[in-house]
């Protein structure tokens, strides 16, 4: 299973789900070695067919970065955190992230939509 780290220490990405704040965005930046690109992604494509599947699901892209970094960024909105929440509880999901391996690194945090 990859490693799972806070982008924000203070705020976990678990405990951002006692929050309800209507839409989300969920942005997962992954830290991932060079000869597992392919392989991960393969993976991590059968986890968004899965997560397309769950109620309160709105949309992802995955996004890559340039110039030979080894960073993949998922984001994916959702109607709710508890929607997202319920969604990372099921069983299955928690099967699918189980065959991510372990030296993947994932940095998950949730955002909320507020005007600039």
């Amino acid at each position: 299973m990859a490693e799972i780290r806070s982008l924000d220490p203070k705020t976990p990405m678990f405990a951002q789900f006692a929050q309800e704040t209507g839409q989300v965005v969920l942005a997962n930046t992954f830290v991932v070695p060079p000869e597992r690109g392919e392989a991960f992604l393969a993976l991590f494509r059968r986890q968004a067919e899965f997560m397309k599947a769950q109620p309160g699901f709105v949309s992802l892209r995955m996004h890559k970065g340039t110039a030979g970094s080894r960073l993949l960024l998922n984001i994916a909105v959702w109607e709710s955190t508890a929607a997202l929440a319920a969604a990372l509880a099921g069983p299955e999901f928690q099967r699918l992230a189980a065959d991510f391996p372990d030296d993947v690194v994932s940095y998950p945090h949730v955002f909320e939509r507020i005007d600039a």
